[in-house]
C-alpha cells in the first residue's frame, strides 16, 4: 500500500475548493493507475533525483515518487514533512505548476519545484536545497492540538525507568505464548 498525503476535508468548508482538492472515486482510480505508469516511464531528471530521495537517504526522511496528492500527481513527495518536490519538464507552461502548486499550498503542503534542465545540471543543488526545505521548521495541518487529560498528567507507571520484564531488551526470560 502505497503512502500519500491526505487532508482531513471534515474540517474544512465544504466549498467548490474542496471538491477540487478531492477527485471522484472514478477519477481517484484512473489517478492511481496513470501514476503507476508514470513511475514506469520516469524522465532522466525523474530517475536521477529519485536515486537521491529513496532508500530514506537524506537523513533517514522517507520519500514516495509519482503518488496521488488530492486531485493531482506529483512527481516526489515526502509525508512526514508535508512536503512534494515537482520536476517542471521543458516546454510545460509555468501556469500549470503554478495552478498545482497553488492547490497544494491551499492543503498546507509545501512544494519545491525546479526545472528539469536544473535538475540534470546541478543534481547537488538540487538535493542541498530539499535537505535544507526537510529540516525547516513547519506546522503539519493533520495533528489538532492535543488537549489536556481531564485526569491531568498520566504517571509513569511502574516501568517508566526501564524495560518491562519480558520484553524484547529485558533480558527476562519469555513465558510460553497461550491463545487468547
Amino acid at each position: 500500500m502505497r503512502k500519500t498525503l491526505s487532508v482531513r476535508t471534515d474540517a474544512a468548508p465544504k466549498d467548490s475548493a474542496d471538491k477540487r482538492w478531492k477527485p471522484s472515486a472514478e477519477r481517484e482510480e484512473r489517478l492511481k493507475e496513470r501514476a503507476r505508469e508514470e513511475r514506469r516511464h520516469m524522465s532522466d531528471a525523474e530517475r536521477a533525483l529519485w536515486a537521491r530521495l529513496s532508500g530514506a537517504q537524506l537523513g533517514g526522511i522517507k520519500f514516495t515518487r509519482k503518488a496521488v496528492v488530492g486531485s493531482t500527481i506529483v512527481d516526489f513527495t515526502c509525508p512526514s514533512r508535508w512536503l512534494v518536490v515537482a520536476i517542471t519538464p521543458e516546454g510545460v507552461s509555468p501556469e500549470v505548476g503554478e495552478l498545482q502548486d497553488r492547490k497544494l499550498a491551499d492543503a498546507k503542503i509545501r512544494v519545491l519545484r525546479f526545472a528539469e534542465a536544473d535538475v540534470l545540471a546541478d543534481l547537488d543543488r538540487v538535493t542541498q536545497q530539499i535537505v535544507r526545505a526537510i529540516n525547516e521548521p513547519f506546522e503539519r495541518p493533520d495533528k489538532p492540538a492535543r488537549a489536556a487529560s481531564p485526569r491531568g498528567p498520566r504517571p509513569g507507571g511502574p516501568y517508566a525507568g526501564g524495560p518491562r520484564p519480558g520484553g524484547p531488551r529485558s533480558g527476562a526470560p519469555r513465558g510460553p505464548r497461550t491463545q487468547g
